[in-house]
């Protein structure tokens, strides 16, 4: 019995390791720019996502939007973005997911930068050299940073 339960914690433990993150040139957006499937195969956390939203060295969301919760504590909400009050109410978690990894595949002509993405950009620079950057770049955001930040948009319901 104690051999069966162990071979079953590790088996569960190998397999979820097994998991893999999807990486950006892999996602698969429906037809309207929605990503069904995690990034991660695991759920986010919403109070990583929140300081995903709320960090400049992060998302930096609140650059551009607003988020009536975080008005205390999260200085200089941005107006350029639309306020996100609400946002749950009106887009699912993986139309929320597409918007985040590539708004671009939602809204033509935004100028909401395309977080889960490598290639196709047409001005970046590598650093202050004035060169052309080389592709394939980095993502902004992680895919986990990516689920958290879905999870915690999850949470802004009126």
């Amino acid at each position: 019995m104690i051999r069966a339960t162990l071979g079953l914690v590790v088996g569960c433990a190998l397999a979820g390791a097994a998991v893999a993150e999807t990486a950006p040139a892999d996602v698969k957006f429906g037809e309207y720019g929605e990503v069904a499937a995690s990034l991660t195969g695991s759920a986010g956390d919403p109070a990583s996502g929140r300081k995903v939203f709320s960090e400049r060295s992060a998302g930096n969301c609140v650059a551009c939007h607003t988020v009536s919760e975080m008005v205390e504590d999260v200085q200089f909400h941005g107006d350029v973005g639309p306020s996100l009050d609400g946002v749950a109410d009106r887009w699912n978690e993986a139309e929320l997911r597409g918007i985040v990894s590539n708004a671009k595949n939602v809204f033509d002509g935004t100028v909401m930068p395309a977080f889960y993405k490598t290639t196709g950009y047409i001005r970046p620079g590598d650093a202050f050299t004035t060169k052309p950057a080389t592709e394939p770049l980095p993502p902004l955001l992680t895919a986990q940073q990516i689920e958290d930040l879905v999870a915690y948009l999850m949470t802004l319901k009126e």
